[in-house]
């Protein structure tokens, strides 16, 4: 098939340029000004809109196999096809834990037959993510874009020790969820903080994170392995990744949406607003801020974690841990971040999509004749209102609820196939 796209703002070789793209056989077949073909081609004109590279998510819960009442792998990846996203990488805490060749192959299997855009596993450290006995990283290692234990930080040094020289040794890198359960309370809901204090809620410890960040740091050093943090939120951390990048480790590190427009002052007591880490403090946002403006954060996820509506109608106390951000994300960091003169466009791209995409060797993250369409096409200009009853995913719960954003997607083609079109186009 035949796409001839035209009259868009290209993102090419970090710049725009207007240009039309005609995709064939799914990779950019040609890009300029006035191309034209014949009619065997599906022309779509987007009068100026922008044409981006994919983005790309290396933080994302399909909950399929095992808990398909909470999201599917073709709701979860027509979710990020709808906002913008080509690829992603999928986080191992399902039924069974892909912890062996054979539990991963139930995983990709589902993939390859539901998959609406490129979709990268995860292979768990531990069996079972238990923490007590390390998965059989050798035989997943070919299929997966790292290990990890999302959900639960490893807790054993000595068994983190291993895992990291396994990891360094299969060439694949460890993709850390840092926390650090002897630090918690239990029954934590929020950020320790003013409003936990002034709403009787039991707090989350900031050093919870960044004393185990520290721990995996001091291994790093020891084993030589990639090493990757998931979804920091304190100013500690940042320091400390910060440091690590100072002193030449392999060392990367993701945020979200949520701890980069939101504090721990915005919280309502609302089942969209409990997530693990949870919104932390003013100046803990602004240390993330600062993080993606000076290189020390490389990207940014959303930590995708879609529950049942019944597990997140507890208010903050009563939820599970987890919020949906897959349809908003770009809308919200535009509207926030872009507009607001905090960073640029061009930067933004580079945390959405190209630093993700070399990290984790996935598809896309830039738009090049002779190569795959992985193109996201969005109406910067277009204003809308965030409402989670039109989302394609099965998760509702978003603190993005009700806000007034700008940047629609309007069409996004993954591996050179329309994976998304807005009813407009």
């Amino acid at each position: 098939m035949k796409y001839l796209l035209k009259n868009l703002n290209v993102y090419y070789k970090n710049a725009f340029q207007r240009a039309d793209i005609l995709i064939d056989n799914g990779t950019v077949a040609a890009m300029g000004s006035g191309l034209f073909v014949g009619g065997d081609a599906a022309v779509f004109d987007f009068q100026g809109a922008c044409a981006l590279p994919g983005l790309v998510d290396p933080h994302v819960h399909l909950r399929e196999p095992g808990f398909e009442y909470k999201e599917t792998v073709r709701t979860g990846t027509l979710a990020a096809a709808r906002g913008g996203y080509t690829a992603v990488c999928s986080m191992p805490n399902l039924k069974p834990v892909p912890d062996s060749g054979e539990n991963l192959k139930k995983q990709l299997d589902i993939i390859e037959r539901d998959a609406a855009v490129t979709v990268r596993p995860y292979g768990a450290i531990t069996r079972g993510e238990r923490g007590g006995e390390l998965a059989d990283m050798e035989a997943m290692a070919p299929y997966v874009a790292g290990f990890s234990d999302d959900g639960r930080g490893v807790q054993s040094e000595d068994m983190m020790r291993l895992a990291m020289e396994a990891a360094r040794d299969l060439g694949r890198p460890i993709v850390a969820h840092a926390e650090d359960e002897g630090l918690l309370k239990k029954g934590w809901a929020v950020n320790s903080g003013e409003y936990a204090k002034a709403h009787g809620l039991i707090g989350n410890d900031p050093e919870s994170e960044w004393r185990q960040v520290e721990r995996d740091l001091e291994l790093v050093r020891e084993t030589g392995c990639k090493y990757h943090v998931c979804h920091v939120s304190t100013k500690e951390t940042v320091g400390l990744v910060r440091l690590a990048k100072f002193e030449g480790l392999d060392v990367t590190c993701e945020t979200g949406p949520h701890y980069l427009t939101l504090t721990d002052k915005d919280l309502r007591d609302d089942g969209g607003f409990r997530m693990n880490p949870p919104i932390r403090s003013e100046e803990d946002r602004e240390a993330l801020i600062e993080g993606i403006c000076d290189g020390t954060v490389d990207m940014i996820a959303t930590d995708h974690a879609p529950h049942s509506p019944e597990e997140k109608s507890g208010g903050l106390a009563g939820s599970l841990n987890g919020i949906v951000g897959l349809e908003c994300a770009f809308p919200v960091l535009y509207t926030k971040l872009v507009l607001g003169n905090i960073t640029s466009l061009q930067r933004l791209i580079e945390l959405m999509s190209s630093a993700p995409a070399r990290r984790f060797g996935l598809p896309g993250g830039r738009i090049e004749p002779g190569e795959m369409a992985n193109i996201a096409i969005f109406d910067l200009e277009r204003e809308f209102t965030i409402d989670p009853s039109e989302f394609l995913s099965m998760g509702r719960a978003t603190p993005f609820a009700g806000w007034r954003v700008r940047g629609k997607c309007l069409m996004t083609l993954a591996d050179g196939k329309i994976a998304w079109r807005d009813a407009d186009v």
